[in-house]
């Protein structure tokens, strides 16, 4: 057990810094829709990374040897189930508070996607690939643009797209005013480009902080259902 704890070190130091920084925006930051400036917006997103980067250095062979998957991914499903779904059937007509519920529930559910994939055998560098491009898309704006399109709005207001995103807060304040069409478009465009140009760049990227590398490769364990073979392509 000393060993093991060792050997999952920063995991441990990643982990109290991601839960550190989520109890200071859930605890202590006001819970506010609006993106009051950069430095928040980045800062609400340091958990997210903390988070990522641990799943990616997690000792999958360790966790695969007690059967932790069997409570992690049911965990990760039951705070979605039983808390935050109770939570936006209760607030659905306080849309703010809703939207801010939504908000704190989706990196969650990427980083549990992202956690299934690790605990299955995926390797530290796709850990990586797969959160961060979720994550481009989840701030690139494409939601905001979903809402305006798959939705059949009958208020004249949001009949057509607005000619200014107004309440795109998290895009005013890397342009420093509220954007308008055009600029939205570009935005999302050029998150989309980078989440499929994540998605397709060398491995090796993303293996770089991969704190096995150089030693061999991490002693997993394939899973009984996959051949060796498959396993390693994962």
């Amino acid at each position: 057990m000393t060993s093991a704890l060792r050997r999952n070190a920063a995991v441990l130091v990643l982990a109290a810094l991601a839960a550190g920084c989520a109890a200071i925006i859930w605890f202590v930051m006001p819970h506010d829709r609006e993106v009051k400036s950069l430095g928040i917006f980045l800062f609400k997103l340091l958990p997210f990374v903390f988070a990522t980067e641990a799943l990616a250095r997690l000792d999958v062979a360790f966790f695969r040897k007690y059967q932790l998957v069997r409570v992690l991914v049911p965990a990760s499903f039951v705070v979605f189930f039983l808390y935050f779904v109770p939570k936006i059937f209760f607030y659905a007509e306080d849309h703010p508070t809703l939207y801010y519920h939504v908000l704190v529930l989706t990196p969650l559910i990427i980083l549990s996607l992202t956690m299934a994939y690790r605990l299955g055998g995926g390797t530290p560098g796709n850990t990586r690939r797969i959160a961060a491009a979720m994550l481009l898309i989840m701030v690139s704006g494409a939601e905001d643009l979903a809402y305006l399109t798959v939705n059949n709005h009958t208020d004249p207001e949001w009949a057509t797209i607005p000619e200014t995103w107004t309440w795109a807060s998290h895009i005013k304040v890397f342009l420093g005013h509220y954007p308008s069409k055009m600029e939205a478009y570009v935005f999302i465009a050029v998150h989309v480009v980078l989440a499929l140009f994540v998605l397709a760049a060398p491995t090796r990227w993303f293996e770089r902080l991969n704190p096995w590398r150089g030693r061999g490769a991490q002693p997993v364990t394939p899973a009984p259902a996959e051949s060796s073979s498959v396993a390693a392509k994962v």
